[in-house]
């Protein structure tokens, strides 16, 4: 008997242990374990929540904005196009006024306003010509020929005179080599028997027409101010007999531009001038006339 109760008792105080051990156990806080286990299916159920709420975010942004309405080409050809304002040319400026003859004021007006940067006061005082500097310009009545033998009565006369070589008693000046080709045909009644030479670059080199001004005595010469400079520079050419200078002043091209409209044969011109021609003026050996 007492065998059988010691028995009972170690089994009721086994039993009751192992009860306290599984409390125990129950009681425990998780283990590092248990956490890594339980972290990342919480971490997944949170970035799938994070994704729905960005995706429906999205959805309800694309739903809020209003599409902007492409303007169809029917469209666009209806609007009327805005105009761009054009720069009026010296042809429109021109097209549009009458022609006027040129006088020695133009001239004067001319070289005064090309210089006012370029001088002092001064210096530019010296560019004023007197009245007397200059021959009665063409009011667009006459021809070349009849021009010439209005300013130029005496000219049978001086030509005789003249016995220069490399130099010239007449130069008329104009803008391009077809039109001093043109002038030299139109010059037939007045020249005479007297000698005209081509004083242009086209086809004809500067070493030939120095020696041909060389050779022989010439009464006229008709070119360009860019090549007539270039022969006064090299010596090809001299200013001893010049008495008359004709400007070809009223002629105008097929863009109704004189030859002082066009930049770089106003440039030469303004440059002939300079080179001893103003100087002439000033001292009364020759003079200047605008055909």
């Amino acid at each position: 008997m007492g065998d059988d109760l010691g028995d009972e008792w170690w089994q009721h105080e086994d039993a009751s242990e192992a009860e306290q051990e599984e409390e125990t156990e129950q009681e425990k806080p998780p283990t590092d374990k248990t956490i890594t286990k339980t972290k990342p299916e919480k971490r997944k159920k949170i970035t799938e929540t994070t994704d729905e709420a960005k995706k429906k975010k999205k959805s309800e942004e694309s739903e809020c904005v209003i599409p902007q309405k492409k303007e169809t080409e029917d469209e666009k050809s209806t609007k009327p196009k805005k105009k761009r304002k054009k720069k009026k040319t010296i042809t429109d400026v021109l097209a549009t006024s009458e022609p006027k003859p040129g006088c020695a004021a133009d001239l004067q007006s001319t070289v005064s306003l090309y210089f006012s940067d370029k001088r002092s006061v001064i210096e530019q005082e010296e560019l004023n010509l007197q009245d007397s500097g200059f021959l009665s310009c063409n009011d667009l009545t006459h021809t070349l020929s009849s021009y010439l033998k209005l300013v130029c009565p005496k000219w049978a006369k001086i030509q005789k005179q003249h016995t220069e070589k490399s130099s010239v008693i007449l130069l008329i000046v104009c803008s391009s080599a077809l039109r001093a080709i043109e002038l030299i045909k139109q010059l037939t009644t007045f020249k005479g028997e007297t000698k005209a030479m081509k004083l242009f670059a086209k086809h004809i080199k500067i070493e030939e027409q120095v020696n041909l001004l060389q050779k022989g005595v010439t009464h006229i010469g008709v070119g360009t101010p860019g090549r007539i400079s270039a022969l006064i520079q090299k010596d090809g050419l001299t200013l001893k007999s010049l008495r008359y200078m004709v400007l070809d002043w009223n002629w105008r091209d097929q863009k109704l531009r004189r030859m002082v409209d066009i930049p770089e044969i106003k440039l030469d011109f303004m440059k002939l001038l300079e080179g001893g021609i103003l100087t002439g003026c000033r001292e009364g050996k020759l003079k200047i006339g605008l055909f």
